[in-house]
């Protein structure tokens, strides 16, 4: 030290320590690369997270429900009357409850209004196919109701027979036949008789319960008449026609649900190839599709809704 000194002049100053720093740089790539990186992969990450949670929602929801989804997160579009009290702000300048200054608004009392669409899609309109569907599988019910109420009741089981029922281009027509051993009416009169009166009944109490419009047909088989006698087949089977309605009335069936009543005689007839067969001699009691239901074509085959009367009612027009 104090050879250093000797050599060192008075007035220099004492010569600073030398540091020497020594930084031991760690293996892994964190101090090299840095954080960046993580951030951007946590991004993506997310963002395939949220894509493929959306094709999920897609394939697991209906259309119904995804619709709902839409409409939740657009925007609410909110119009205002633009110009009611000359002004083109909102509210024109004027409050909430000032007089519209419309065409129309002379006995307005003064409130201005805000138009707010609910929806621009609008809801589905049911078509002819699902109100036909909702028909057929009320005509279906209406079967079997009828068939348990006859098979309760022993009188009305030996009558069940005489029964029949079919879809045509008007609805389901349900038919109260006539046989060798059976007559609706007292012959040549629309004079109801009491088995007949019964099956009617019947029939009221069941078609009572459904709202399709209701058509009463008269018919007749095509023995003539003797000459120079006022009646004839078209009067009987109009006369049967409205005696079957007021038996159906009397019943408890309400009079506004009758469309038409009407006599075709033998132009009708259930057996084409025998005009003179007693089960021509029958009337027809047809609930109507409802309205917006009949637009869809008819089948080619009428459809049965009875099993061992099939072949019959393959033939009915």
């Amino acid at each position: 030290m104090a050879s250093a000194a000797a050599k060192r002049g008075r007035n220099e100053p004492e010569p600073r320590p030398i540091i020497i720093v020594k930084k031991i740089v760690d293996g892994g790539h964190g101090g090299h690369h840095g954080g960046a990186w993580k951030v951007a992969y946590a991004d993506f990450v997310t963002a395939m997270m949220a894509f493929f949670l959306l094709l999920w929602i897609l394939g697991a929801t209906t259309e119904k429900q995804r619709k709902g989804i839409a409409d939740y997160f657009s925007p609410t579009l909110v119009e205002m009357r633009q110009k009611s009290a000359g002004a083109n702000g909102p509210f024109g300048g004027d409050s909430v409850v000032a007089k519209d200054n419309y065409p129309h608004g002379a006995t307005q009392t003064g409130s201005r209004s805000m138009t707010i669409p609910k929806d621009a899609t609008g809801g589905a309109k049911e078509g002819a196919a699902a109100i036909r569907s909702r028909d057929r599988a009320r005509f279906t019910a209406l079967k079997k109701q009828l068939e348990a109420r006859m098979k309760s009741d022993p009188k009305l089981a030996r009558l069940a027979k005489h029964i029949r029922m079919v879809e045509t281009r008007e609805g389901l027509r349900i038919d109260l036949v006539d046989e060798a051993d059976f007559a609706m009416f007292s012959l040549g009169t629309n004079a109801l008789l009491p088995d007949a009166r019964r099956l009617v009944g019947e029939v009221a109490t069941v078609i009572e319960g459904v709202p399709n419009d209701v058509v009463v047909r008269g018919h007749t088989d095509a023995l003539p008449y003797a000459a120079g006698r006022s009646v004839n087949n078209w009067t009987l089977s109009t006369a049967r026609a409205e005696a079957t309605r007021a038996a159906l009335g009397d019943s408890g069936l309400s009079g506004d649900r009758f469309s038409r009543i009407e006599g075709v005689a033998s132009r009708e007839p259930y057996i084409p190839d025998n005009l003179y067969d007693p089960r021509n001699r029958r009337m027809s009691i047809t609930l109507a599709w409802t309205a917006g239901g009949a637009d869809e074509p008819a089948p080619a085959e009428p459809r049965v809704f009875d099993g061992p009367q099939s072949v019959e009612l393959a033939q009915a027009r």
